[in-house]
């Protein structure tokens, strides 16, 4: 969220997906009543410290962390919000006074506010309280939502520990002061979410999200047989693949397993923006992944696919669309198609703001090629085409002062060619991978480094390789 934005939100004023609270001294009462409204509708954007009229009264600048903390704590309260749905409000300074603002997402579930359940429309939130009222919100979100489906006799046990694991050190990383981080593997599913009780049916249980966030493998593949991301290299065998990677496992290593893939194929490249070193492979792959894994309809047989070409990427997956047609990125409104897994990347610090994805490959990707060019198509399978004419300029010409005997001895290239796949290879690694003494890959690094085809960046733990381009 940026200030300009803040100003079109109170330019626009109130309606079906824009509430503004005075709270000029504490959270008011009913905050999540339009919390929940959000959730169960098409989502909004919260701000506090402005009068329903559009006025940036502001909020007492001792009082702000509080209200701050507050609406973290209390939208993981069952009592309420039930179920729980973290929220992570931003303080900004607007007309000189401080405002907490909030995005509100879309959610695959209903929720509830005390007793109630709240719904919206132009004028602000309102009871839902007939049953058939209620019944039509449930069928609403169970037909639209598929990682919803709750499956009972998925037990805990089916759910892989050492993902649990990586999860919280994710988060430790990203947030150490997250309140998923001082509860138990069993609440933290429960808060993210991925436990359900439908009320319409009775049926309880952890949810399709669960199974494909957390579960075995062999459990997932049972639950979701045709499930599978491809990973493919077309240089030389257009027809075929040079390289290829079948992925079935869960999404949280899933994404790790399609970044691996990307960095050992894909040249980095290195942007600095203000003080700032930004890795921009990093910057655009990230949202390609996190695209093609959160936002895929997972009942649809489609595998998702990720081809790497001579002068593209290209990604495709299921989709259940909204629209048909290529997306402007500066005219289109996000809709999450899986809103708890995209809830969940959030925590880990894998995806931001719903549409930010797309606005940073805008933004990342004419840094990272000459002529680069980029085209979103949503139709019932979401295409992502990413024209990079001069993506392996850098590897070709490596490869190049490889032969032509710049860089002499097969160890030398060797180690070239592991460093292309993970700059962040240590010697031991090198001398393992290759089969030759550490005290081999040194002389040679040394030599590499005395012809500047080299260099460190960094100290040693914790730094890079870096290749240098060659003229």
């Amino acid at each position: 969220m940026t200030e300009a934005k803040l100003k079109k939100i109170l330019a626009t004023g109130e309606g079906i997906g824009i509430e503004f609270k005075k709270s000029q001294n504490a959270l008011p009462e009913n905050v999540f009543e339009s919390v929940c409204a959000f959730l169960n509708r098409i989502g909004g954007d919260l701000l506090l410290g402005v009068k329903d009229s559009g006025i940036v009264v502001g909020i007492e600048p001792e009082k702000v962390e509080s209200i701050k903390t507050d609406l973290v704590n209390l939208s993981n309260n069952p009592n309420k919000l039930d179920p729980p749905f973290m929220i992570f409000p931003e303080v900004f300074t607007l007309e000189g006074k401080k405002v907490i603002y909030a995005r509100v997402p879309q959610s695959s579930q209903v929720h509830r506010s005390g007793k109630y359940i709240f719904d919206r429309n132009a004028d602000g939130d309102f009871k839902v309280t007939s049953s058939a009222a209620i019944s039509r919100l449930y069928q609403r979100k169970s037909a639209y939502f598929s990682e919803n489906k709750i499956y009972p006799f998925l037990q805990f046990t089916d759910f892989n520990e050492s993902v649990f694991r990586k999860v919280r050190n994710l988060i430790q990383s990203h947030r150490p002061d997250h309140p998923w981080l001082t509860i138990s593997n069993d609440e933290l599913l429960k808060s993210a979410g991925l436990y359900r009780r439908d009320f319409e049916t009775g049926k309880a249980g952890y949810t399709l999200a669960a199974a494909l966030l957390f579960a075995k493998d062999d459990v997932l593949q049972q639950i979701v047989p045709a499930y599978k991301t491809d990973a493919l290299l077309r240089l030389k065998d257009l027809d075929h693949y040079d390289d290829r990677r079948e992925i079935r496992t869960n999404l949280i290593d899933a994404y790790d397993e399609i970044m691996l893939f990307i960095r050992a194929h894909l040249p980095d490249k290195f942007y600095m923006e203000g003080d700032i070193r930004v890795d921009l492979r990093e910057k655009i792959f990230r949202e390609v992944v996190a695209n093609i894994l959160i936002h895929r309809e997972y009942t649809n047989a489609f595998p998702a696919r990720l081809i790497i070409q001579r002068d593209s990427v290209i990604t495709e997956n299921a989709n259940n669309p909204v629209g048909h047609g290529p997306i402007d990125p500066d005219n289109f409104n996000p809709h999450p198609k899986n809103p708890a897994i995209v809830k969940f990347f959030q925590q880990l610090g894998r995806a931001e703001e719903l549409g930010s994805g797309i606005r940073n490959i805008k933004k990342y990707l004419p840094l990272y090629g000459n002529n680069a060019q980029f085209e979103f198509i949503e139709h019932d399978n979401f295409k992502t085409v990413l024209t990079i004419p001069e993506i392996y300029t850098e590897l070709r010409e490596i490869s190049s002062e490889i032969t032509s005997g710049k860089m002499s001895g097969k160890t030398s290239g060797k180690i070239i060619q592991l460093i292309l796949k993970n700059k962040f290879i240590t010697i031991p690694e090198m001398a393992k991978e290759i089969g030759v003494t550490e005290r081999t890959i040194e002389r040679n690094i040394q030599s590499l480094q005395r012809q500047q085809i080299l260099k460190r960046v960094g100290p040693a733990k914790g730094g890079h390789w870096e290749i240098i381009k060659q003229e």
